[in-house]
């Protein structure tokens, strides 16, 4: 079975050195291995991960516009850098205050946001009068961001299954001016079953172990074995087939995670799409000028040319959080 292969893990001496020298769990390393092909890109991409990640804003032109923003927090001594690959990106490369205790931030001017993240929204492209969702929409960075491209004159149904994390969501919506997003708090999976709606596109940033995020919560390196994997792709799988359910003929998913792993990402794809001629994978909708191809291959099953088209970041190649993006589109 696919699975078994997918999952299944012999772990090397060289893995389990590796692993002790940088403080992961020995599966993990391994995996690695399988992902890069070579154990000196493995060291480089472990290596990558000690390395503090800069922090980033996305200006929020629902409020202001980006040159009055850049002159604002460099009234502050703020130094930022415009991220060339992102029309609203900013590095924070110095301040003498704490990027979330500005007035301007209050005001919801912007946004702190991770430079992957800001991708999602982008390559969905989302325009005025479309119907939009957002299958797991808090804290709300992708949720605003679509409402943002699309100036609020379309509608996003925001849903978010944890009525905690449903507070930070609501709070960046206000904050950030969007007026135009219906939450409800309920299992995504169940939509297809509770309304009768089609949308014109969908965004599912799927939960996920976070792999990519190691730079920034160090524990990650150890906090997730292969069977929290194992059950997050299901959910993952469950989560798409939903959305292939409710988007209109000829619409768009993206489908991103802040995680490296194959097993949540392009294995998702390829289980979902493989006995399915509705979807298909897709370019991104705009060149971004930075990432590595999605896998055509992993652990001895064969994906497909097509995932070429999909994109990995990695925290020592792009200086972002590990991420991976793809686009589909219903026939």
């Amino acid at each position: 079975m696919i699975e078994n292969k997918i999952f299944h893990i012999e772990i090397s001496n060289k893995a389990k050195d590796i692993a002790k020298r940088y403080g992961y769990l020995p599966y993990m390393v391994q995996r690695y291995y399988e992902i890069f092909g070579d154990w000196h890109e493995v060291t480089l991409f472990l290596k990558g991960n000690e390395k503090p990640l800069l922090k980033s804003i996305r200006c929020n032109t629902l409020r202001t516009n980006c040159r009055e923003l850049e002159i604002k927090l460099k009234e502050k001594n703020i130094t930022i850098e415009k991220i060339p690959w992102l029309p609203h990106g900013y590095w924070i490369l110095s301040s003498p205050i704490p990027i979330g205790a500005t007035h301007e931030y209050l005001r919801g001017y912007y946004h702190i946001q991770g430079p992957a993240s800001m991708l999602p929204p982008l390559i969905l492209d989302p325009r005025p009068n479309e119907l939009i969702l957002d299958m797991a929409a808090a804290p709300g960075g992708k949720t605003t961001y679509i409402a943002q491209l699309a100036e609020n004159r379309n509608v996003i149904v925001a849903i978010e299954k944890n009525r905690k994390r449903i507070k930070s969501l609501l709070s960046n919506i206000n904050r950030l001016g969007v007026t135009n997003t219906i939450i409800l708090r309920m299992d995504a999976v169940k939509i297809s079953e509770i309304f009768d709606l089609r949308f014109d596109k969908i965004l599912l940033d799927a939960p996920c172990t976070g792999e990519g995020l190691i730079p920034l919560i160090p524990e990650r390196k150890t906090s997730r074995t292969i069977e929290d994997i194992k059950k997050l792709t299901k959910i993952q799988i469950s989560l798409l087939k939903t959305a292939l359910k409710v988007l209109k003929r000829n619409g768009i998913i993206v489908y991103s995670t802040c995680s490296i792993a194959p097993e949540e990402n392009e294995y998702v794809i390829f289980n979902v799409i493989k006995d399915n001629r509705e979807f298909e994978l897709e370019l991104l909708s705009i060149d971004i000028g930075i990432g590595a191809n999605g896998l055509e291959e992993y652990k001895g099953v064969y994906f497909g040319k097509e995932f070429r088209k999909c994109k990995r970041l990695y925290p020592y190649v792009h200086g972002t959080e590990g991420f991976f993006i793809a686009k589909l589109r219903k026939k």
